[in-house]
């Protein structure tokens, strides 16, 4: 498949701590930056479309349970700062 050529801006993003351990670990295992996995994933919500096979879920379960985190879906949106 031919590459595409894009323009990449760097960002500030924030995000919760073990949520970004868990996307880096990801990131890890598909031997890809983490980056390029949030790319992905956006790519795959714009189009309604699930961003990882099964195998890719059981090893996301596996490094929630490692990094304590327990946010799911109906958890987006409602986050607040702790002090």
């Amino acid at each position: 498949m031919p590459k595409t050529p894009i323009k990449r801006t760097q960002t500030g993003v924030r995000i919760e701590s073990s949520l970004l351990k868990v996307l880096k670990g990801v990131a890890e295992y598909a031997d890809i930056s983490l980056g390029d996995l949030i790319e992905g994933i956006v790519l795959h919500a714009f189009e309604g479309k699930a961003p990882f096979s099964a195998d890719t879920r059981t090893i996301i379960e596996q490094l929630k349970e490692v990094y304590g985190c327990t946010l799911t879906a109906a958890d987006s949106h409602r986050l607040v700062e702790s002090d």
